[in-house]
């Protein structure tokens, strides 16, 4: 083969390759997927005491609460398109804990599970700002008492509306997101939620 067919090739080759990269580069965050994820953060409860205390049907305000905690999540998706997609997620949302004046303490347990619809604005082929709304099932679990042993702490559940904001940074197949979501469970138990979270594309 001579120097010039082997450059000529060469060169084609490399052209191809490029053109093919960048193609799949381009097109690949707006085409359709499906995705899986994990992500941990932080939760803040965003109720005051007299509120927490009408949540728990406690009928005694005599405690402090500690509000922030660990909380992971997990979630399942299907991109439509460059714009739209849906989720379906699972939430540990940590544990608030109220602490008596006497010593003793409740821990609240949250849990919940759903789905959202989650609307994109690409502002890159890697850069892409979201916002979701959606509906979750969720359960709190009180466990303890407030150094009372006459009050009767109510353990609640609901089906309630869930919404967020965050970014998502395409890395084709893997993503990584940053996220804030409420979970507005009640008028007297709202949590907030800041999660950091990767995910793989198939």
């Amino acid at each position: 083969m001579s120097k010039r067919t082997l450059l000529t090739a060469t060169l084609a080759s490399t052209t191809l390759l490029f053109v093919t990269g960048a193609q799949a580069q381009t097109n690949d965050p707006y085409e359709r997927y499906a995705y899986l994820g994990l992500g941990t953060g932080f939760s803040s409860l965003e109720n005051d005491r007299e509120e927490v205390d009408n949540f728990i049907e406690s009928g005694g305000r005599n405690f402090s609460v500690d509000d922030d905690d660990n909380v992971w999540k997990g979630f399942a998706g299907y991109q439509f398109n460059r714009y739209l997609a849906v989720e379906a997620f699972y939430a540990d949302l940590g544990r608030v804990r109220l602490r008596g004046t006497d010593g003793a303490s409740t821990d609240l347990e949250s849990t919940a599970y759903g789905a959202s619809l989650v609307g994109q604005l690409p502002v890159t082929t890697w850069f892409t700002p979201f916002a979701k709304v959606g509906a979750a099932s969720w359960e709190t679990e009180v466990k303890g008492n407030l150094g009372d042993a006459e009050l009767d702490l109510q353990d609640n559940d609901g089906f309630d509306p869930v919404y967020g904001l965050g970014a998502q940074f395409n890395f084709n197949p893997v993503l990584i997101r940053a996220e804030y979501e409420r979970y507005d469970f009640d008028s007297d138990y709202t949590i907030d939620t800041f999660t950091a979270s990767v995910g793989l594309r198939f």
